[in-house]
């Protein structure tokens, strides 16, 4: 008897879907103003380091305040759809992850890609070991060429002051990918 392959991703042969829509930025706004979100996956240093990302983006890019913090509560599985539509109710943007590994990788993108599908512009952070899984993620979500920002891997072993600097050194891209500029 013939044994069965399962598909691992879920896509079992369906046609390919039409890219996903990417949010609206302004630009020439910039951040000043936002209303900033963070969702964090649990993995060790994350909330850390979004926390120490949205300070940044209050104290240098004029964002209003961090207005929504919220942990996944599993770190493999995309957002339910009633924790982004908060985020897109009470948020301007959204900054996710840590993918300091395969899963979180893959599943930090499905995140920013429901972000954007809901009209919130959403940075996206995953460690530079897994961004074969991370761009995997975004194909399989119908955004090939999803940008988010690396940073080097791995960050869950870093001290408070490692992080600190971390949030220093993405913050650029960070910025870039939230208000539309160059990352």
């Amino acid at each position: 008897m013939p044994n069965t392959i399962l598909d691992p991703t879920g896509r079992g042969g369906a046609a390919a879907t039409p890219p996903a829509p990417a949010a609206v930025r302004a630009p020439r706004c910039g951040l000043a103003g936002a209303r900033v979100g963070l969702m964090e996956n649990t993995k060790h240093n994350a909330a850390l380091l979004l926390d120490e990302i949205g300070a940044l983006l209050v104290a240098e890019h004029g964002a209003a305040a961090v207005t929504l913090r919220r942990t996944k509560t599993t770190i493999a599985l995309p957002a339910s759809a009633e924790l982004v539509a908060e985020f897109a109710q009470e948020c301007d943007v959204v900054i996710t992850g840590v993918g300091d590994c395969g899963s979180c990788s893959a599943s930090a993108v499905a995140d920013g890609v429901q972000f954007e599908q809901a009209g919130l512009p959403a940075a996206v952070i995953c460690s530079d070991a897994f961004v074969t899984t991370a761009d995997a993620m975004a194909q399989l979500r119908g955004a090939p060429g999803y940008r988010y920002v690396t940073t080097e891997h791995p960050v869950a072993v870093l001290t408070p002051q490692q992080v600190a600097d971390r949030a220093k050194q993405v913050l650029p891209g960070v910025v870039a990918l939230l208000t539309g500029g160059g990352a």
